[in-house]
């Protein structure tokens, strides 16, 4: 019987847990943990390739079938920990790519990552029912992705957000004025970003612009790593919150290289440890890090490795 991974679960209040200096500060300017395509620690090889997939794709899996999506599955999953897990593990920031499912009737939404995920909402109440229980920690919410969507599913998926969350919603503001501090007293909790036109209208729903997240897409760490430097050095322009994707994408050649192995086999582990020694060089702040998100959260001491970088700025005197 396969184990489930663990991950240390002492970091389930750690924002709550943080210096007054800090709670003080604006949260842009905090180092927090997240994941990357957090919702693929399950995905259904029974249920049809998604729509986020190329063409070539869909053929190849109608061909081979079964065969097809256990190979995809190894290559679509990128966490092994639940939302729950994750979050008690000190993860706090959730990309999350979504899509309804072709030809089925109503306006279910899933999560997707080339194969069909849990239902959204499932989702989002596992997420809202740590936050029942942990009422000083923050989540982010990224919805960055949408396939298969028309106006009424966006509907439906904006609906269920403000059903699920209520008032932990926290509503668009001025970034530089969010602080642990703030959404304590406003009793906020979520940060929902949602990038699509359908959400203008909601004053819960942030623009997917207060949180730019480059994309380095590549297998090179040495470029990754320029990439992150790149990116972060042209940050404070912006005045937003950003994210820092710590993460190696593969290449078509790459997965017909390691295609029985998967992800996390190929690429992942044996190149972990200098994105990690990368990570443990930032330094939150003004112009720092912010979120920096990791594929398979658990393997390395990722969050831990994130969450201390805060006490970098209880050092620095310069920074108020």
């Amino acid at each position: 019987m396969k184990t489930r991974p663990t991950v240390n679960g002492s970091n389930a209040d750690w924002m709550g847990s943080l210096a007054p200096k800090l709670t003080s500060m604006p949260l842009k300017h905090l180092a927090v943990p997240g994941s990357h395509d957090s919702f693929s620690f399950w995905v259904d090889e029974k249920a049809p390739v998604g729509p986020d997939q190329k063409a070539v794709v869909k053929h190849l899996a109608a061909v081979f079938r079964l065969l097809a999506k256990k190979v995809m599955k190894k290559w679509s999953m990128t966490q092994n920990l639940t939302f729950k897990e994750q979050l008690e593990g000190g993860i706090r920031y959730f990309d999350l790519r979504v899509s309804s499912k072709p030809g089925e009737p109503g306006h279910e939404i899933y999560f997707i990552h080339g194969l069909f995920g849990h239902k959204v909402r499932d989702g989002l109440n596992d997420i809202n029912n740590f936050l029942n229980v942990h009422r000083k920690e923050v989540v982010f919410l990224d919805f960055n992705h949408h396939y298969a969507m028309e106006e009424e599913h966006h509907r439906y998926l904006l609906t269920m957000l403000q059903q699920v969350f209520g008032s932990k919603l926290c509503k668009i503001c001025v970034v530089e004025e969010i602080s642990l501090n703030y959404l304590w007293e406003q009793k906020y909790q979520v940060l929902v970003f949602y990038h699509h036109t359908s959400a203008d209208s909601c004053p819960m729903m942030w623009p997917g612009n207060k949180i730019p997240a480059p994309w380095a897409n590549t297998t090179n760490t040495t470029k990754l790593v320029q990439f992150l430097e790149t990116t972060l050095e042209e940050r404070a322009k912006y005045g937003t919150f950003h994210v820092s994707q710590a993460i190696l994408t593969p290449q078509v050649k790459t997965i017909v290289k390691g295609l029985v192995r998967g992800l996390r086999n190929h690429l992942v582990e044996r190149n972990l440890p200098k994105i990690m020694t990368w990570v443990e060089a930032q330094k939150p702040g003004v112009d720092g890090v912010n979120i920096i998100t990791s594929d398979f959260v658990e393997l390395v001491d990722f969050a831990n490795t994130v969450i201390k970088l805060n006490n970098l700025l209880l050092e620095d005197r310069a920074v108020r």
